[in-house]
């Protein structure tokens, strides 16, 4: 026990030193924020004095985070497996941090549909990054163009789908709660079709 305690106090001071460099601050600037010495702030950092929990507290604001993130120990299940569905072509992997979010990655041959009444519109939010090909994302009226790295965001209330252009595409996208059962529902709906692709 008190080697586990020993290794997440070293794990929470290594933590508390690398949020503060990725901000670019000095320990004298981070000290000014949490409104402790610049001295008590170096001897946290280098283990030479104990870790109160009213310091963590106000070091987790002053660097933007939470308490339970700066204490967060590493979780023995870092890797996951996709769940693969071959019928759509895509493979979901779900957040563990944010069990409302999925992560989708799907290779699309078939252009967009070219019926608006094929297009979904549900609550939530998707972002999506096109990792080969370029694909053509339908969102309302409009008829966007996404490249190879080029990244689309929008809310799914408008009436949207996505497809191909010039040979297959391959997009990774990210999905809310609401945006994923959104998807769900549609693919459920209408069976195996060709327009029940994760946006």
């Amino acid at each position: 026990m008190a080697q586990e305690d020993g290794e997440l106090d070293s794990l929470v001071r290594k933590r508390i030193r690398a949020l503060r460099v990725a901000q670019g601050w000095s320990l004298e600037e981070l000290a000014a924020r949490a409104n402790v010495s610049q001295s008590t702030l170096s001897r946290i950092e280098n283990g030479q004095r104990r870790l109160a929990l009213d310091q963590l507290v106000t070091l987790a604001r002053a660097l933007d985070t939470s308490l339970d993130q700066l204490v967060e120990t590493a979780s023995d299940d870092v890797v996951s497996s996709p769940m693969i569905d071959a019928t759509h072509s895509l493979m979901r992997w779900p957040i563990k941090a944010d069990p409302g979010m999925t992560v989708v990655r799907q290779r699309m041959t078939d252009p967009p549909p070219d019926s608006p009444s094929r297009m979904r519109a549900h609550p939530g939010r998707e972002w999506l990054v096109v990792l080969s090909g370029t694909a053509v994302l339908l969102l309302g009226n409009r008829r966007l163009r996404i490249e190879t790295n080029q990244a689309a965001e929008f809310p799914t209330m408008l009436p949207h789908a996505i497809g191909a252009e010039g040979g297959p595409c391959e997009i990774l996208g990210i999905f809310d709660r609401d945006a994923r059962r959104g998807h769900q529902s549609g693919e459920s709906a209408r069976g195996t079709g060709g327009d029940d692709r994760p946006s």
